[in-house]
C-alpha cells in the first residue's frame, strides 16, 4: 500500500516572549509531517529557522516536493541524499523512524540505544535582556540545576555577574548565539570562568570564529551555529570543546546519530540542543540525548501550550516520550 503525506504549518504561543540576541518572538512557528501507510502512523516536527536561509513556506515546499519519492517508499538512508540538511529533512526522517516502529511494533529507541531510557536533566533557557531582568528570570528558577542563559550584547559582564548571583547553586551555560566579537572574547571568557560558568556556546559568529584556536579555553565552548554535519566537523577541532546536536540542523535523527558518533571519535563533548518547539520535536531528541553531557531539551517549558500527550517534565527532569507521542 502506497504512503500518504500530510504537511501542515502549525503556531503554538511561546508564555511571554523569547528573546536571543537576533531578535524576539512570541510564538513556535513548526511544520509537521505525517506519513501513514497500512493504517499505521508517524510524525515528525520541525522548526524553521530565518538564520539558516529557512522560511515556513520554504520547508513546506520542501517536504511537498518530495512527496512522489516519500509515497514511493524512500527510506531514510537515500533521504540523507535525496534532501539537504536542515528543518525539511528532519521532519521527513523523525516522521519515517515513527512509522517504522508503529508498523513494526518495536520501540524507536530499541534500534539506537542499548539500556533502558532514563529521565534526562535540561536546562531551562532564561531570555536575553537587562540585567536586572535577567537575575529576576534567575532567582525564579534558581531551584533548578542547570540554567541557559541567553547573551550577546554589549553589557555581558553585566549579566554573567547577575545570574550568576541570582541562581548560586546553579550550574550555568552560556549561550551567545554568535554575538561577541574578537575585541571582547577574551575578557568574556575570563570574567564567566571566574564566576563558575559551565560552557559557553558559539560565542563568535560561524565562519568567523578561528580566533578561537588562538586563545586560552579557561572553559568549554561548545560549536553551535558553526556545525551541521559530521563532514563539518574536522575543521571545528581546535577551535570547539563540545557541539551542540540539533535534529533541525543536521536535518533528522538518522544524521545526527552520525554526527554524534562522529564527534565522539575526535574528542568533542556533546550537547543535545533544540529549537522552541513542541513535545513532538524533542521526543527523538530525548532519546539521542541519552549519554549526552549536556541537554537542552526545553522546548515545551517556553511554551502557553504544548501538544497533548506530550513529554512529561517534572522541573528540570523530562522522561522519555509515551510511544502514543513518538517513537
Amino acid at each position: 500500500m502506497a504512503r500518504v503525506i500530510s504537511v501542515e504549518a502549525e503556531r503554538f504561543p511561546i508564555a511571554g516572549s523569547f528573546t536571543i540576541s537576533r531578535g524576539s518572538k512570541t510564538e513556535a512557528e513548526v511544520i509537521t509531517c505525517t506519513i501513514s501507510q497500512d493504517g499505521h502512523s508517524g510524525r515528525g516536527e520541525c522548526v524553521p529557522y530565518k538564520r539558516y536561509g529557512e522560511t515556513m513556506d520554504g520547508v513546506h515546499a520542501a517536504i511537498e516536493a518530495m512527496r512522489e519519492r516519500i509515497a514511493g517508499g524512500i527510506d531514510r538512508t537515500a533521504l540523507l541524499d535525496a534532501m539537504p540538511a536542515g528543518a525539511a529533512r528532519n521532519a521527513v526522517d523523525c516522521a519515517l523512524w515513527d512509522l517504522e516502529a508503529k508498523i513494526s511494533g518495536k520501540p524507536v529507541a530499541n534500534a539506537i540505544w542499548p539500556a533502558p531510557l532514563r529521565p534526562l536533566e535540561t536546562a531551562y533557557t532564561l531570555s536575553l535582556g537587562e540585567p536586572e531582568a535577567m537575575a529576576a528570570q534567575a532567582s525564579a528558577n534558581a531551584g533548578r540545576p542547570l540554567l541557559k542563559v541567553k547573551i550577546g550584547g554589549d553589557n555581558d559582564t553585566a549579566r554573567i555577574r547577575a545570574v550568576t548571583e541570582a541562581a548560586p547553586q546553579s550550574r550555568i551555560i552560556l549561550d551567545a548565539n554568535e554575538g561577541w566579537t574578537d575585541d571582547n572574547i577574551v575578557a568574556n571568557l575570563v570574567f564567566a570562568a571566574e564566576h563558575g560558568i559551565a560552557l559557553v556556546e558559539q560565542p563568535l559568529p560561524a565562519g568567523r570564529d578561528e580566533i578561537l584556536r588562538h586563545i586560552a579555553h579557561p572553559l568549554p565552548i561548545c560549536a553551535d551555529e558553526s556545525v551541521h554535519e559530521a563532514k563539518n566537523l574536522e575543521t571545528l577541532v581546535g577551535l570547539y570543546d563540545a557541539v551542540n546536536i540539533k535534529l533541525d540542523k543536521s536535518g533528522g535523527l538518522t544524521a545526527a546519530l552520525v554526527l554524534r558518533d562522529r564527534a565522539r571519535e575526535l574528542g568533542f563533548g556533546i550537547m543535545v540542543g533544540c529549537m522552541v518547539g513542541t513535545s513532538l520535536a524533542m521526543a527523538p531528541a530525548v532519546l539521542l540525548a541519552q549519554d549526552a553531557d549536556f541537554v537542552d531539551l526545553d522546548g515545551p517549558l517556553l511554551l502557553a501550550r504544548d501538544r497533548v500527550p506530550g513529554l512529561v517534565y517534572q522541573g528540570s527532569l523530562v522522561s522519555p516520550p509515551d510511544r502514543a507521542l513518538w517513537g
